[in-house]
């Protein structure tokens, strides 16, 4: 089916690696402009020429900390002053260290999640809001989590993330009338597809056995109807639908989970 995305002026936060990464690619291989928010400057070059081989009309970069003041509206920025507007934001700038409730009772852990995860997302949100309501649409799409439904080693991070679902859907409420839809995909476990695909700045940088092992892989898939994990593209063609005016324009407010039915909300 054809999404009708060709030239679509995309910010994808996030962008450079892992669900990013692969959320860059499916942009690109619709034929979308991108631009590309990073705070990674090299993994983010390096995704940059995989997305124009794969297609992208263009690809900007927006090198930055989301968590600072006014950096969400220079993303912005980007692509309203080079191309006039902003159809999609997919809001998928994130961070997470995985720890026991009970355990995890460092402030600044908690602060940074909270930043990272959250505040990014509003500040985003804020400023794609001017565009996309001056042309009368746009989409919005947010990247939360499983983890957003209460799960083991992730009570701080799917805090966030079910915050995120509460900014998702109240946006959708508030600008519908203005055309604009408002969407969450909450993504199963993710597991890198290489080492290209993680920047130094990833969570994932400091291996994968560090972040989530083989046997925790095996006790999630115990759980998982379809008995296997999801990729960083199954995240990108339920993003890719979403942002599509032509395939969900009816569709706003809504929560997909992609996890091979690990979660059902």
């Amino acid at each position: 089916m054809d999404l009708g995305l060709r030239d679509a002026r995309v910010l994808v936060t996030g962008g450079a690696s892992n669900i990013g990464r692969g959320i860059v690619h499916g942009f690109a291989a619709e034929g979308c402009r991108i631009v590309l928010s990073d705070i990674d400057g090299d993994q983010a070059e390096r995704v940059r020429s995989e997305a124009l081989n794969s297609g992208a009309a263009a690809v900007e970069l927006a090198i930055g900390d989301l968590t600072t003041e006014d950096e969400a509206e220079r993303a912005v920025r980007r692509s309203v002053d080079l191309w006039g507007g902003l159809d999609v934001l997919v809001n998928n700038a994130g961070w997470s260290v995985p720890g026991f409730i009970a355990k995890n009772t460092d402030r600044a852990n908690w602060q940074r999640t909270v930043e990272v995860n959250f505040y990014t997302a509003i500040s985003a949100t804020q400023a794609a809001l001017t565009p996309m309501r001056e042309q009368g649409h746009g989409s919005i799409v947010y990247i939360a989590s499983e983890s957003a439904f209460g799960q083991i080693r992730q009570g701080v991070y799917g805090a966030t993330k079910a915050a995120v679902v509460a900014l998702a859907r109240t946006t959708a409420r508030e600008h519908g009338r203005h055309g604009i839809r408002s969407n969450v995909v909450c993504p199963g476990l993710v597991v890198p597809d290489g080492p290209e695909a993680v920047g130094g700045s990833s969570l994932w940088a400091v291996g994968k056995d560090n972040v989530f092992n083989d046997d925790q892989a095996a006790y999630l898939l115990k759980d998982t109807p379809l008995g296997r994990l999801t990729t960083a593209e199954d995240i990108a063609n339920a993003t890719l639908w979403l942002s599509s005016d032509k395939a969900a324009r009816q569709v706003t407010g809504q929560l997909f989970s992609v996890s091979g039915g690990y979660t059902m909300p």
